[in-house]
């Protein structure tokens, strides 16, 4: 496969959960803020929150961004234009999601590029609430995702992948035979086990049912965890559909009390 250097920090990048107290200074900051307003856009529906309170971050990371899906902007432009929004929630959510996660993924390279480390922090959305007190958020912006960032202070490889003949389908989507998931699922559950990773992590997530407990750390990896998060978890939209409300998105055909 070729290489160069941007593809080797993309292929070298890895959440980073302890760092050092240095704080980057306002020019790293800027140029990878900078980098990740050159994704690619559809609205530039997104602008970034930034603390460097660290000993408040997660992680005590010197860095937390948060990127959030921002219509009030847009409104603001689009007034000065004598134009009003018809757009409905669902869509403008759609593509706000779109330009956030791109400018998420900009920084990361970014700050990998100049030896930073970074940890995503999906669960933004349902503590919405709290973000939009915490920075004093308008209406029409919706906290999408989190970054922390710094310094790194551990050192460990890449965590696995599926292999890319299970992500990679040309011309159209195959019919999955079980020895194929089979072994995808392999690859990512012996990489797993090889870095310790949920035994350093203490991460067996309980089972919430009768189920009985066939695992140890000695057998449970990424399919299993995974599989248990989304055969447990979040079964109602209800939670999510609030918090969309409280920041002033409304899903057609739904509801959300507040």
């Amino acid at each position: 496969m070729p290489t160069n250097p941007v593809i080797d920090a993309m292929l070298n990048r890895k959440s980073v959960r302890r760092y050092t107290s240095d704080q980057p200074a306002d020019d790293v900051v800027h140029a990878v803020v900078r980098a990740g307003q050159q994704a690619p856009f559809a609205y530039q529906l997104c602008s970034v929150l930034l603390s460097r309170h660290q000993a408040d971050n997660p992680f005590h990371a010197p860095l937390l961004f948060t990127l959030c899906i921002d219509s009030h902007r847009l409104e603001l432009v689009m007034a000065q234009r004598n134009w009003r929004r018809v757009t409905n929630d669902l869509t403008l959510l759609m593509f706000g999601a779109q330009d956030a996660s791109l400018m998420a993924e900009n920084m990361v390279i970014a700050a990998e590029s100049l030896g930073l480390g970074s940890c995503f922090l999906g669960g933004a959305p349902y503590e919405a609430d709290k973000i939009v007190q915490a920075y004093k958020l308008p209406p029409r912006v919706f906290p999408l995702v989190q970054l922390a960032m710094g310094y790194s202070a551990e050192d460990f490889p890449p965590r696995p992948r599926y292999p890319l003949a299970f992500t990679l389908f040309e011309d159209e989507y195959p019919q999955m035979e079980t020895n194929a998931v089979q072994a995808a699922m392999r690859s990512m559950d012996e990489g797993y086990r090889a870095q310790g990773y949920y035994l350093r992590q203490n991460a067996l997530i309980p089972l919430e049912s009768d189920r009985p407990e066939t695992f140890t750390y000695d057998s449970y990896s990424w399919t299993e965890h995974i599989s248990r998060k989304a055969g447990q978890w979040d079964a109602s939209a209800q939670e999510l559909l609030e918090q969309f409300a409280r920041c002033g998105f409304h899903i057609p055909g739904h509801s959300a009390e507040t």
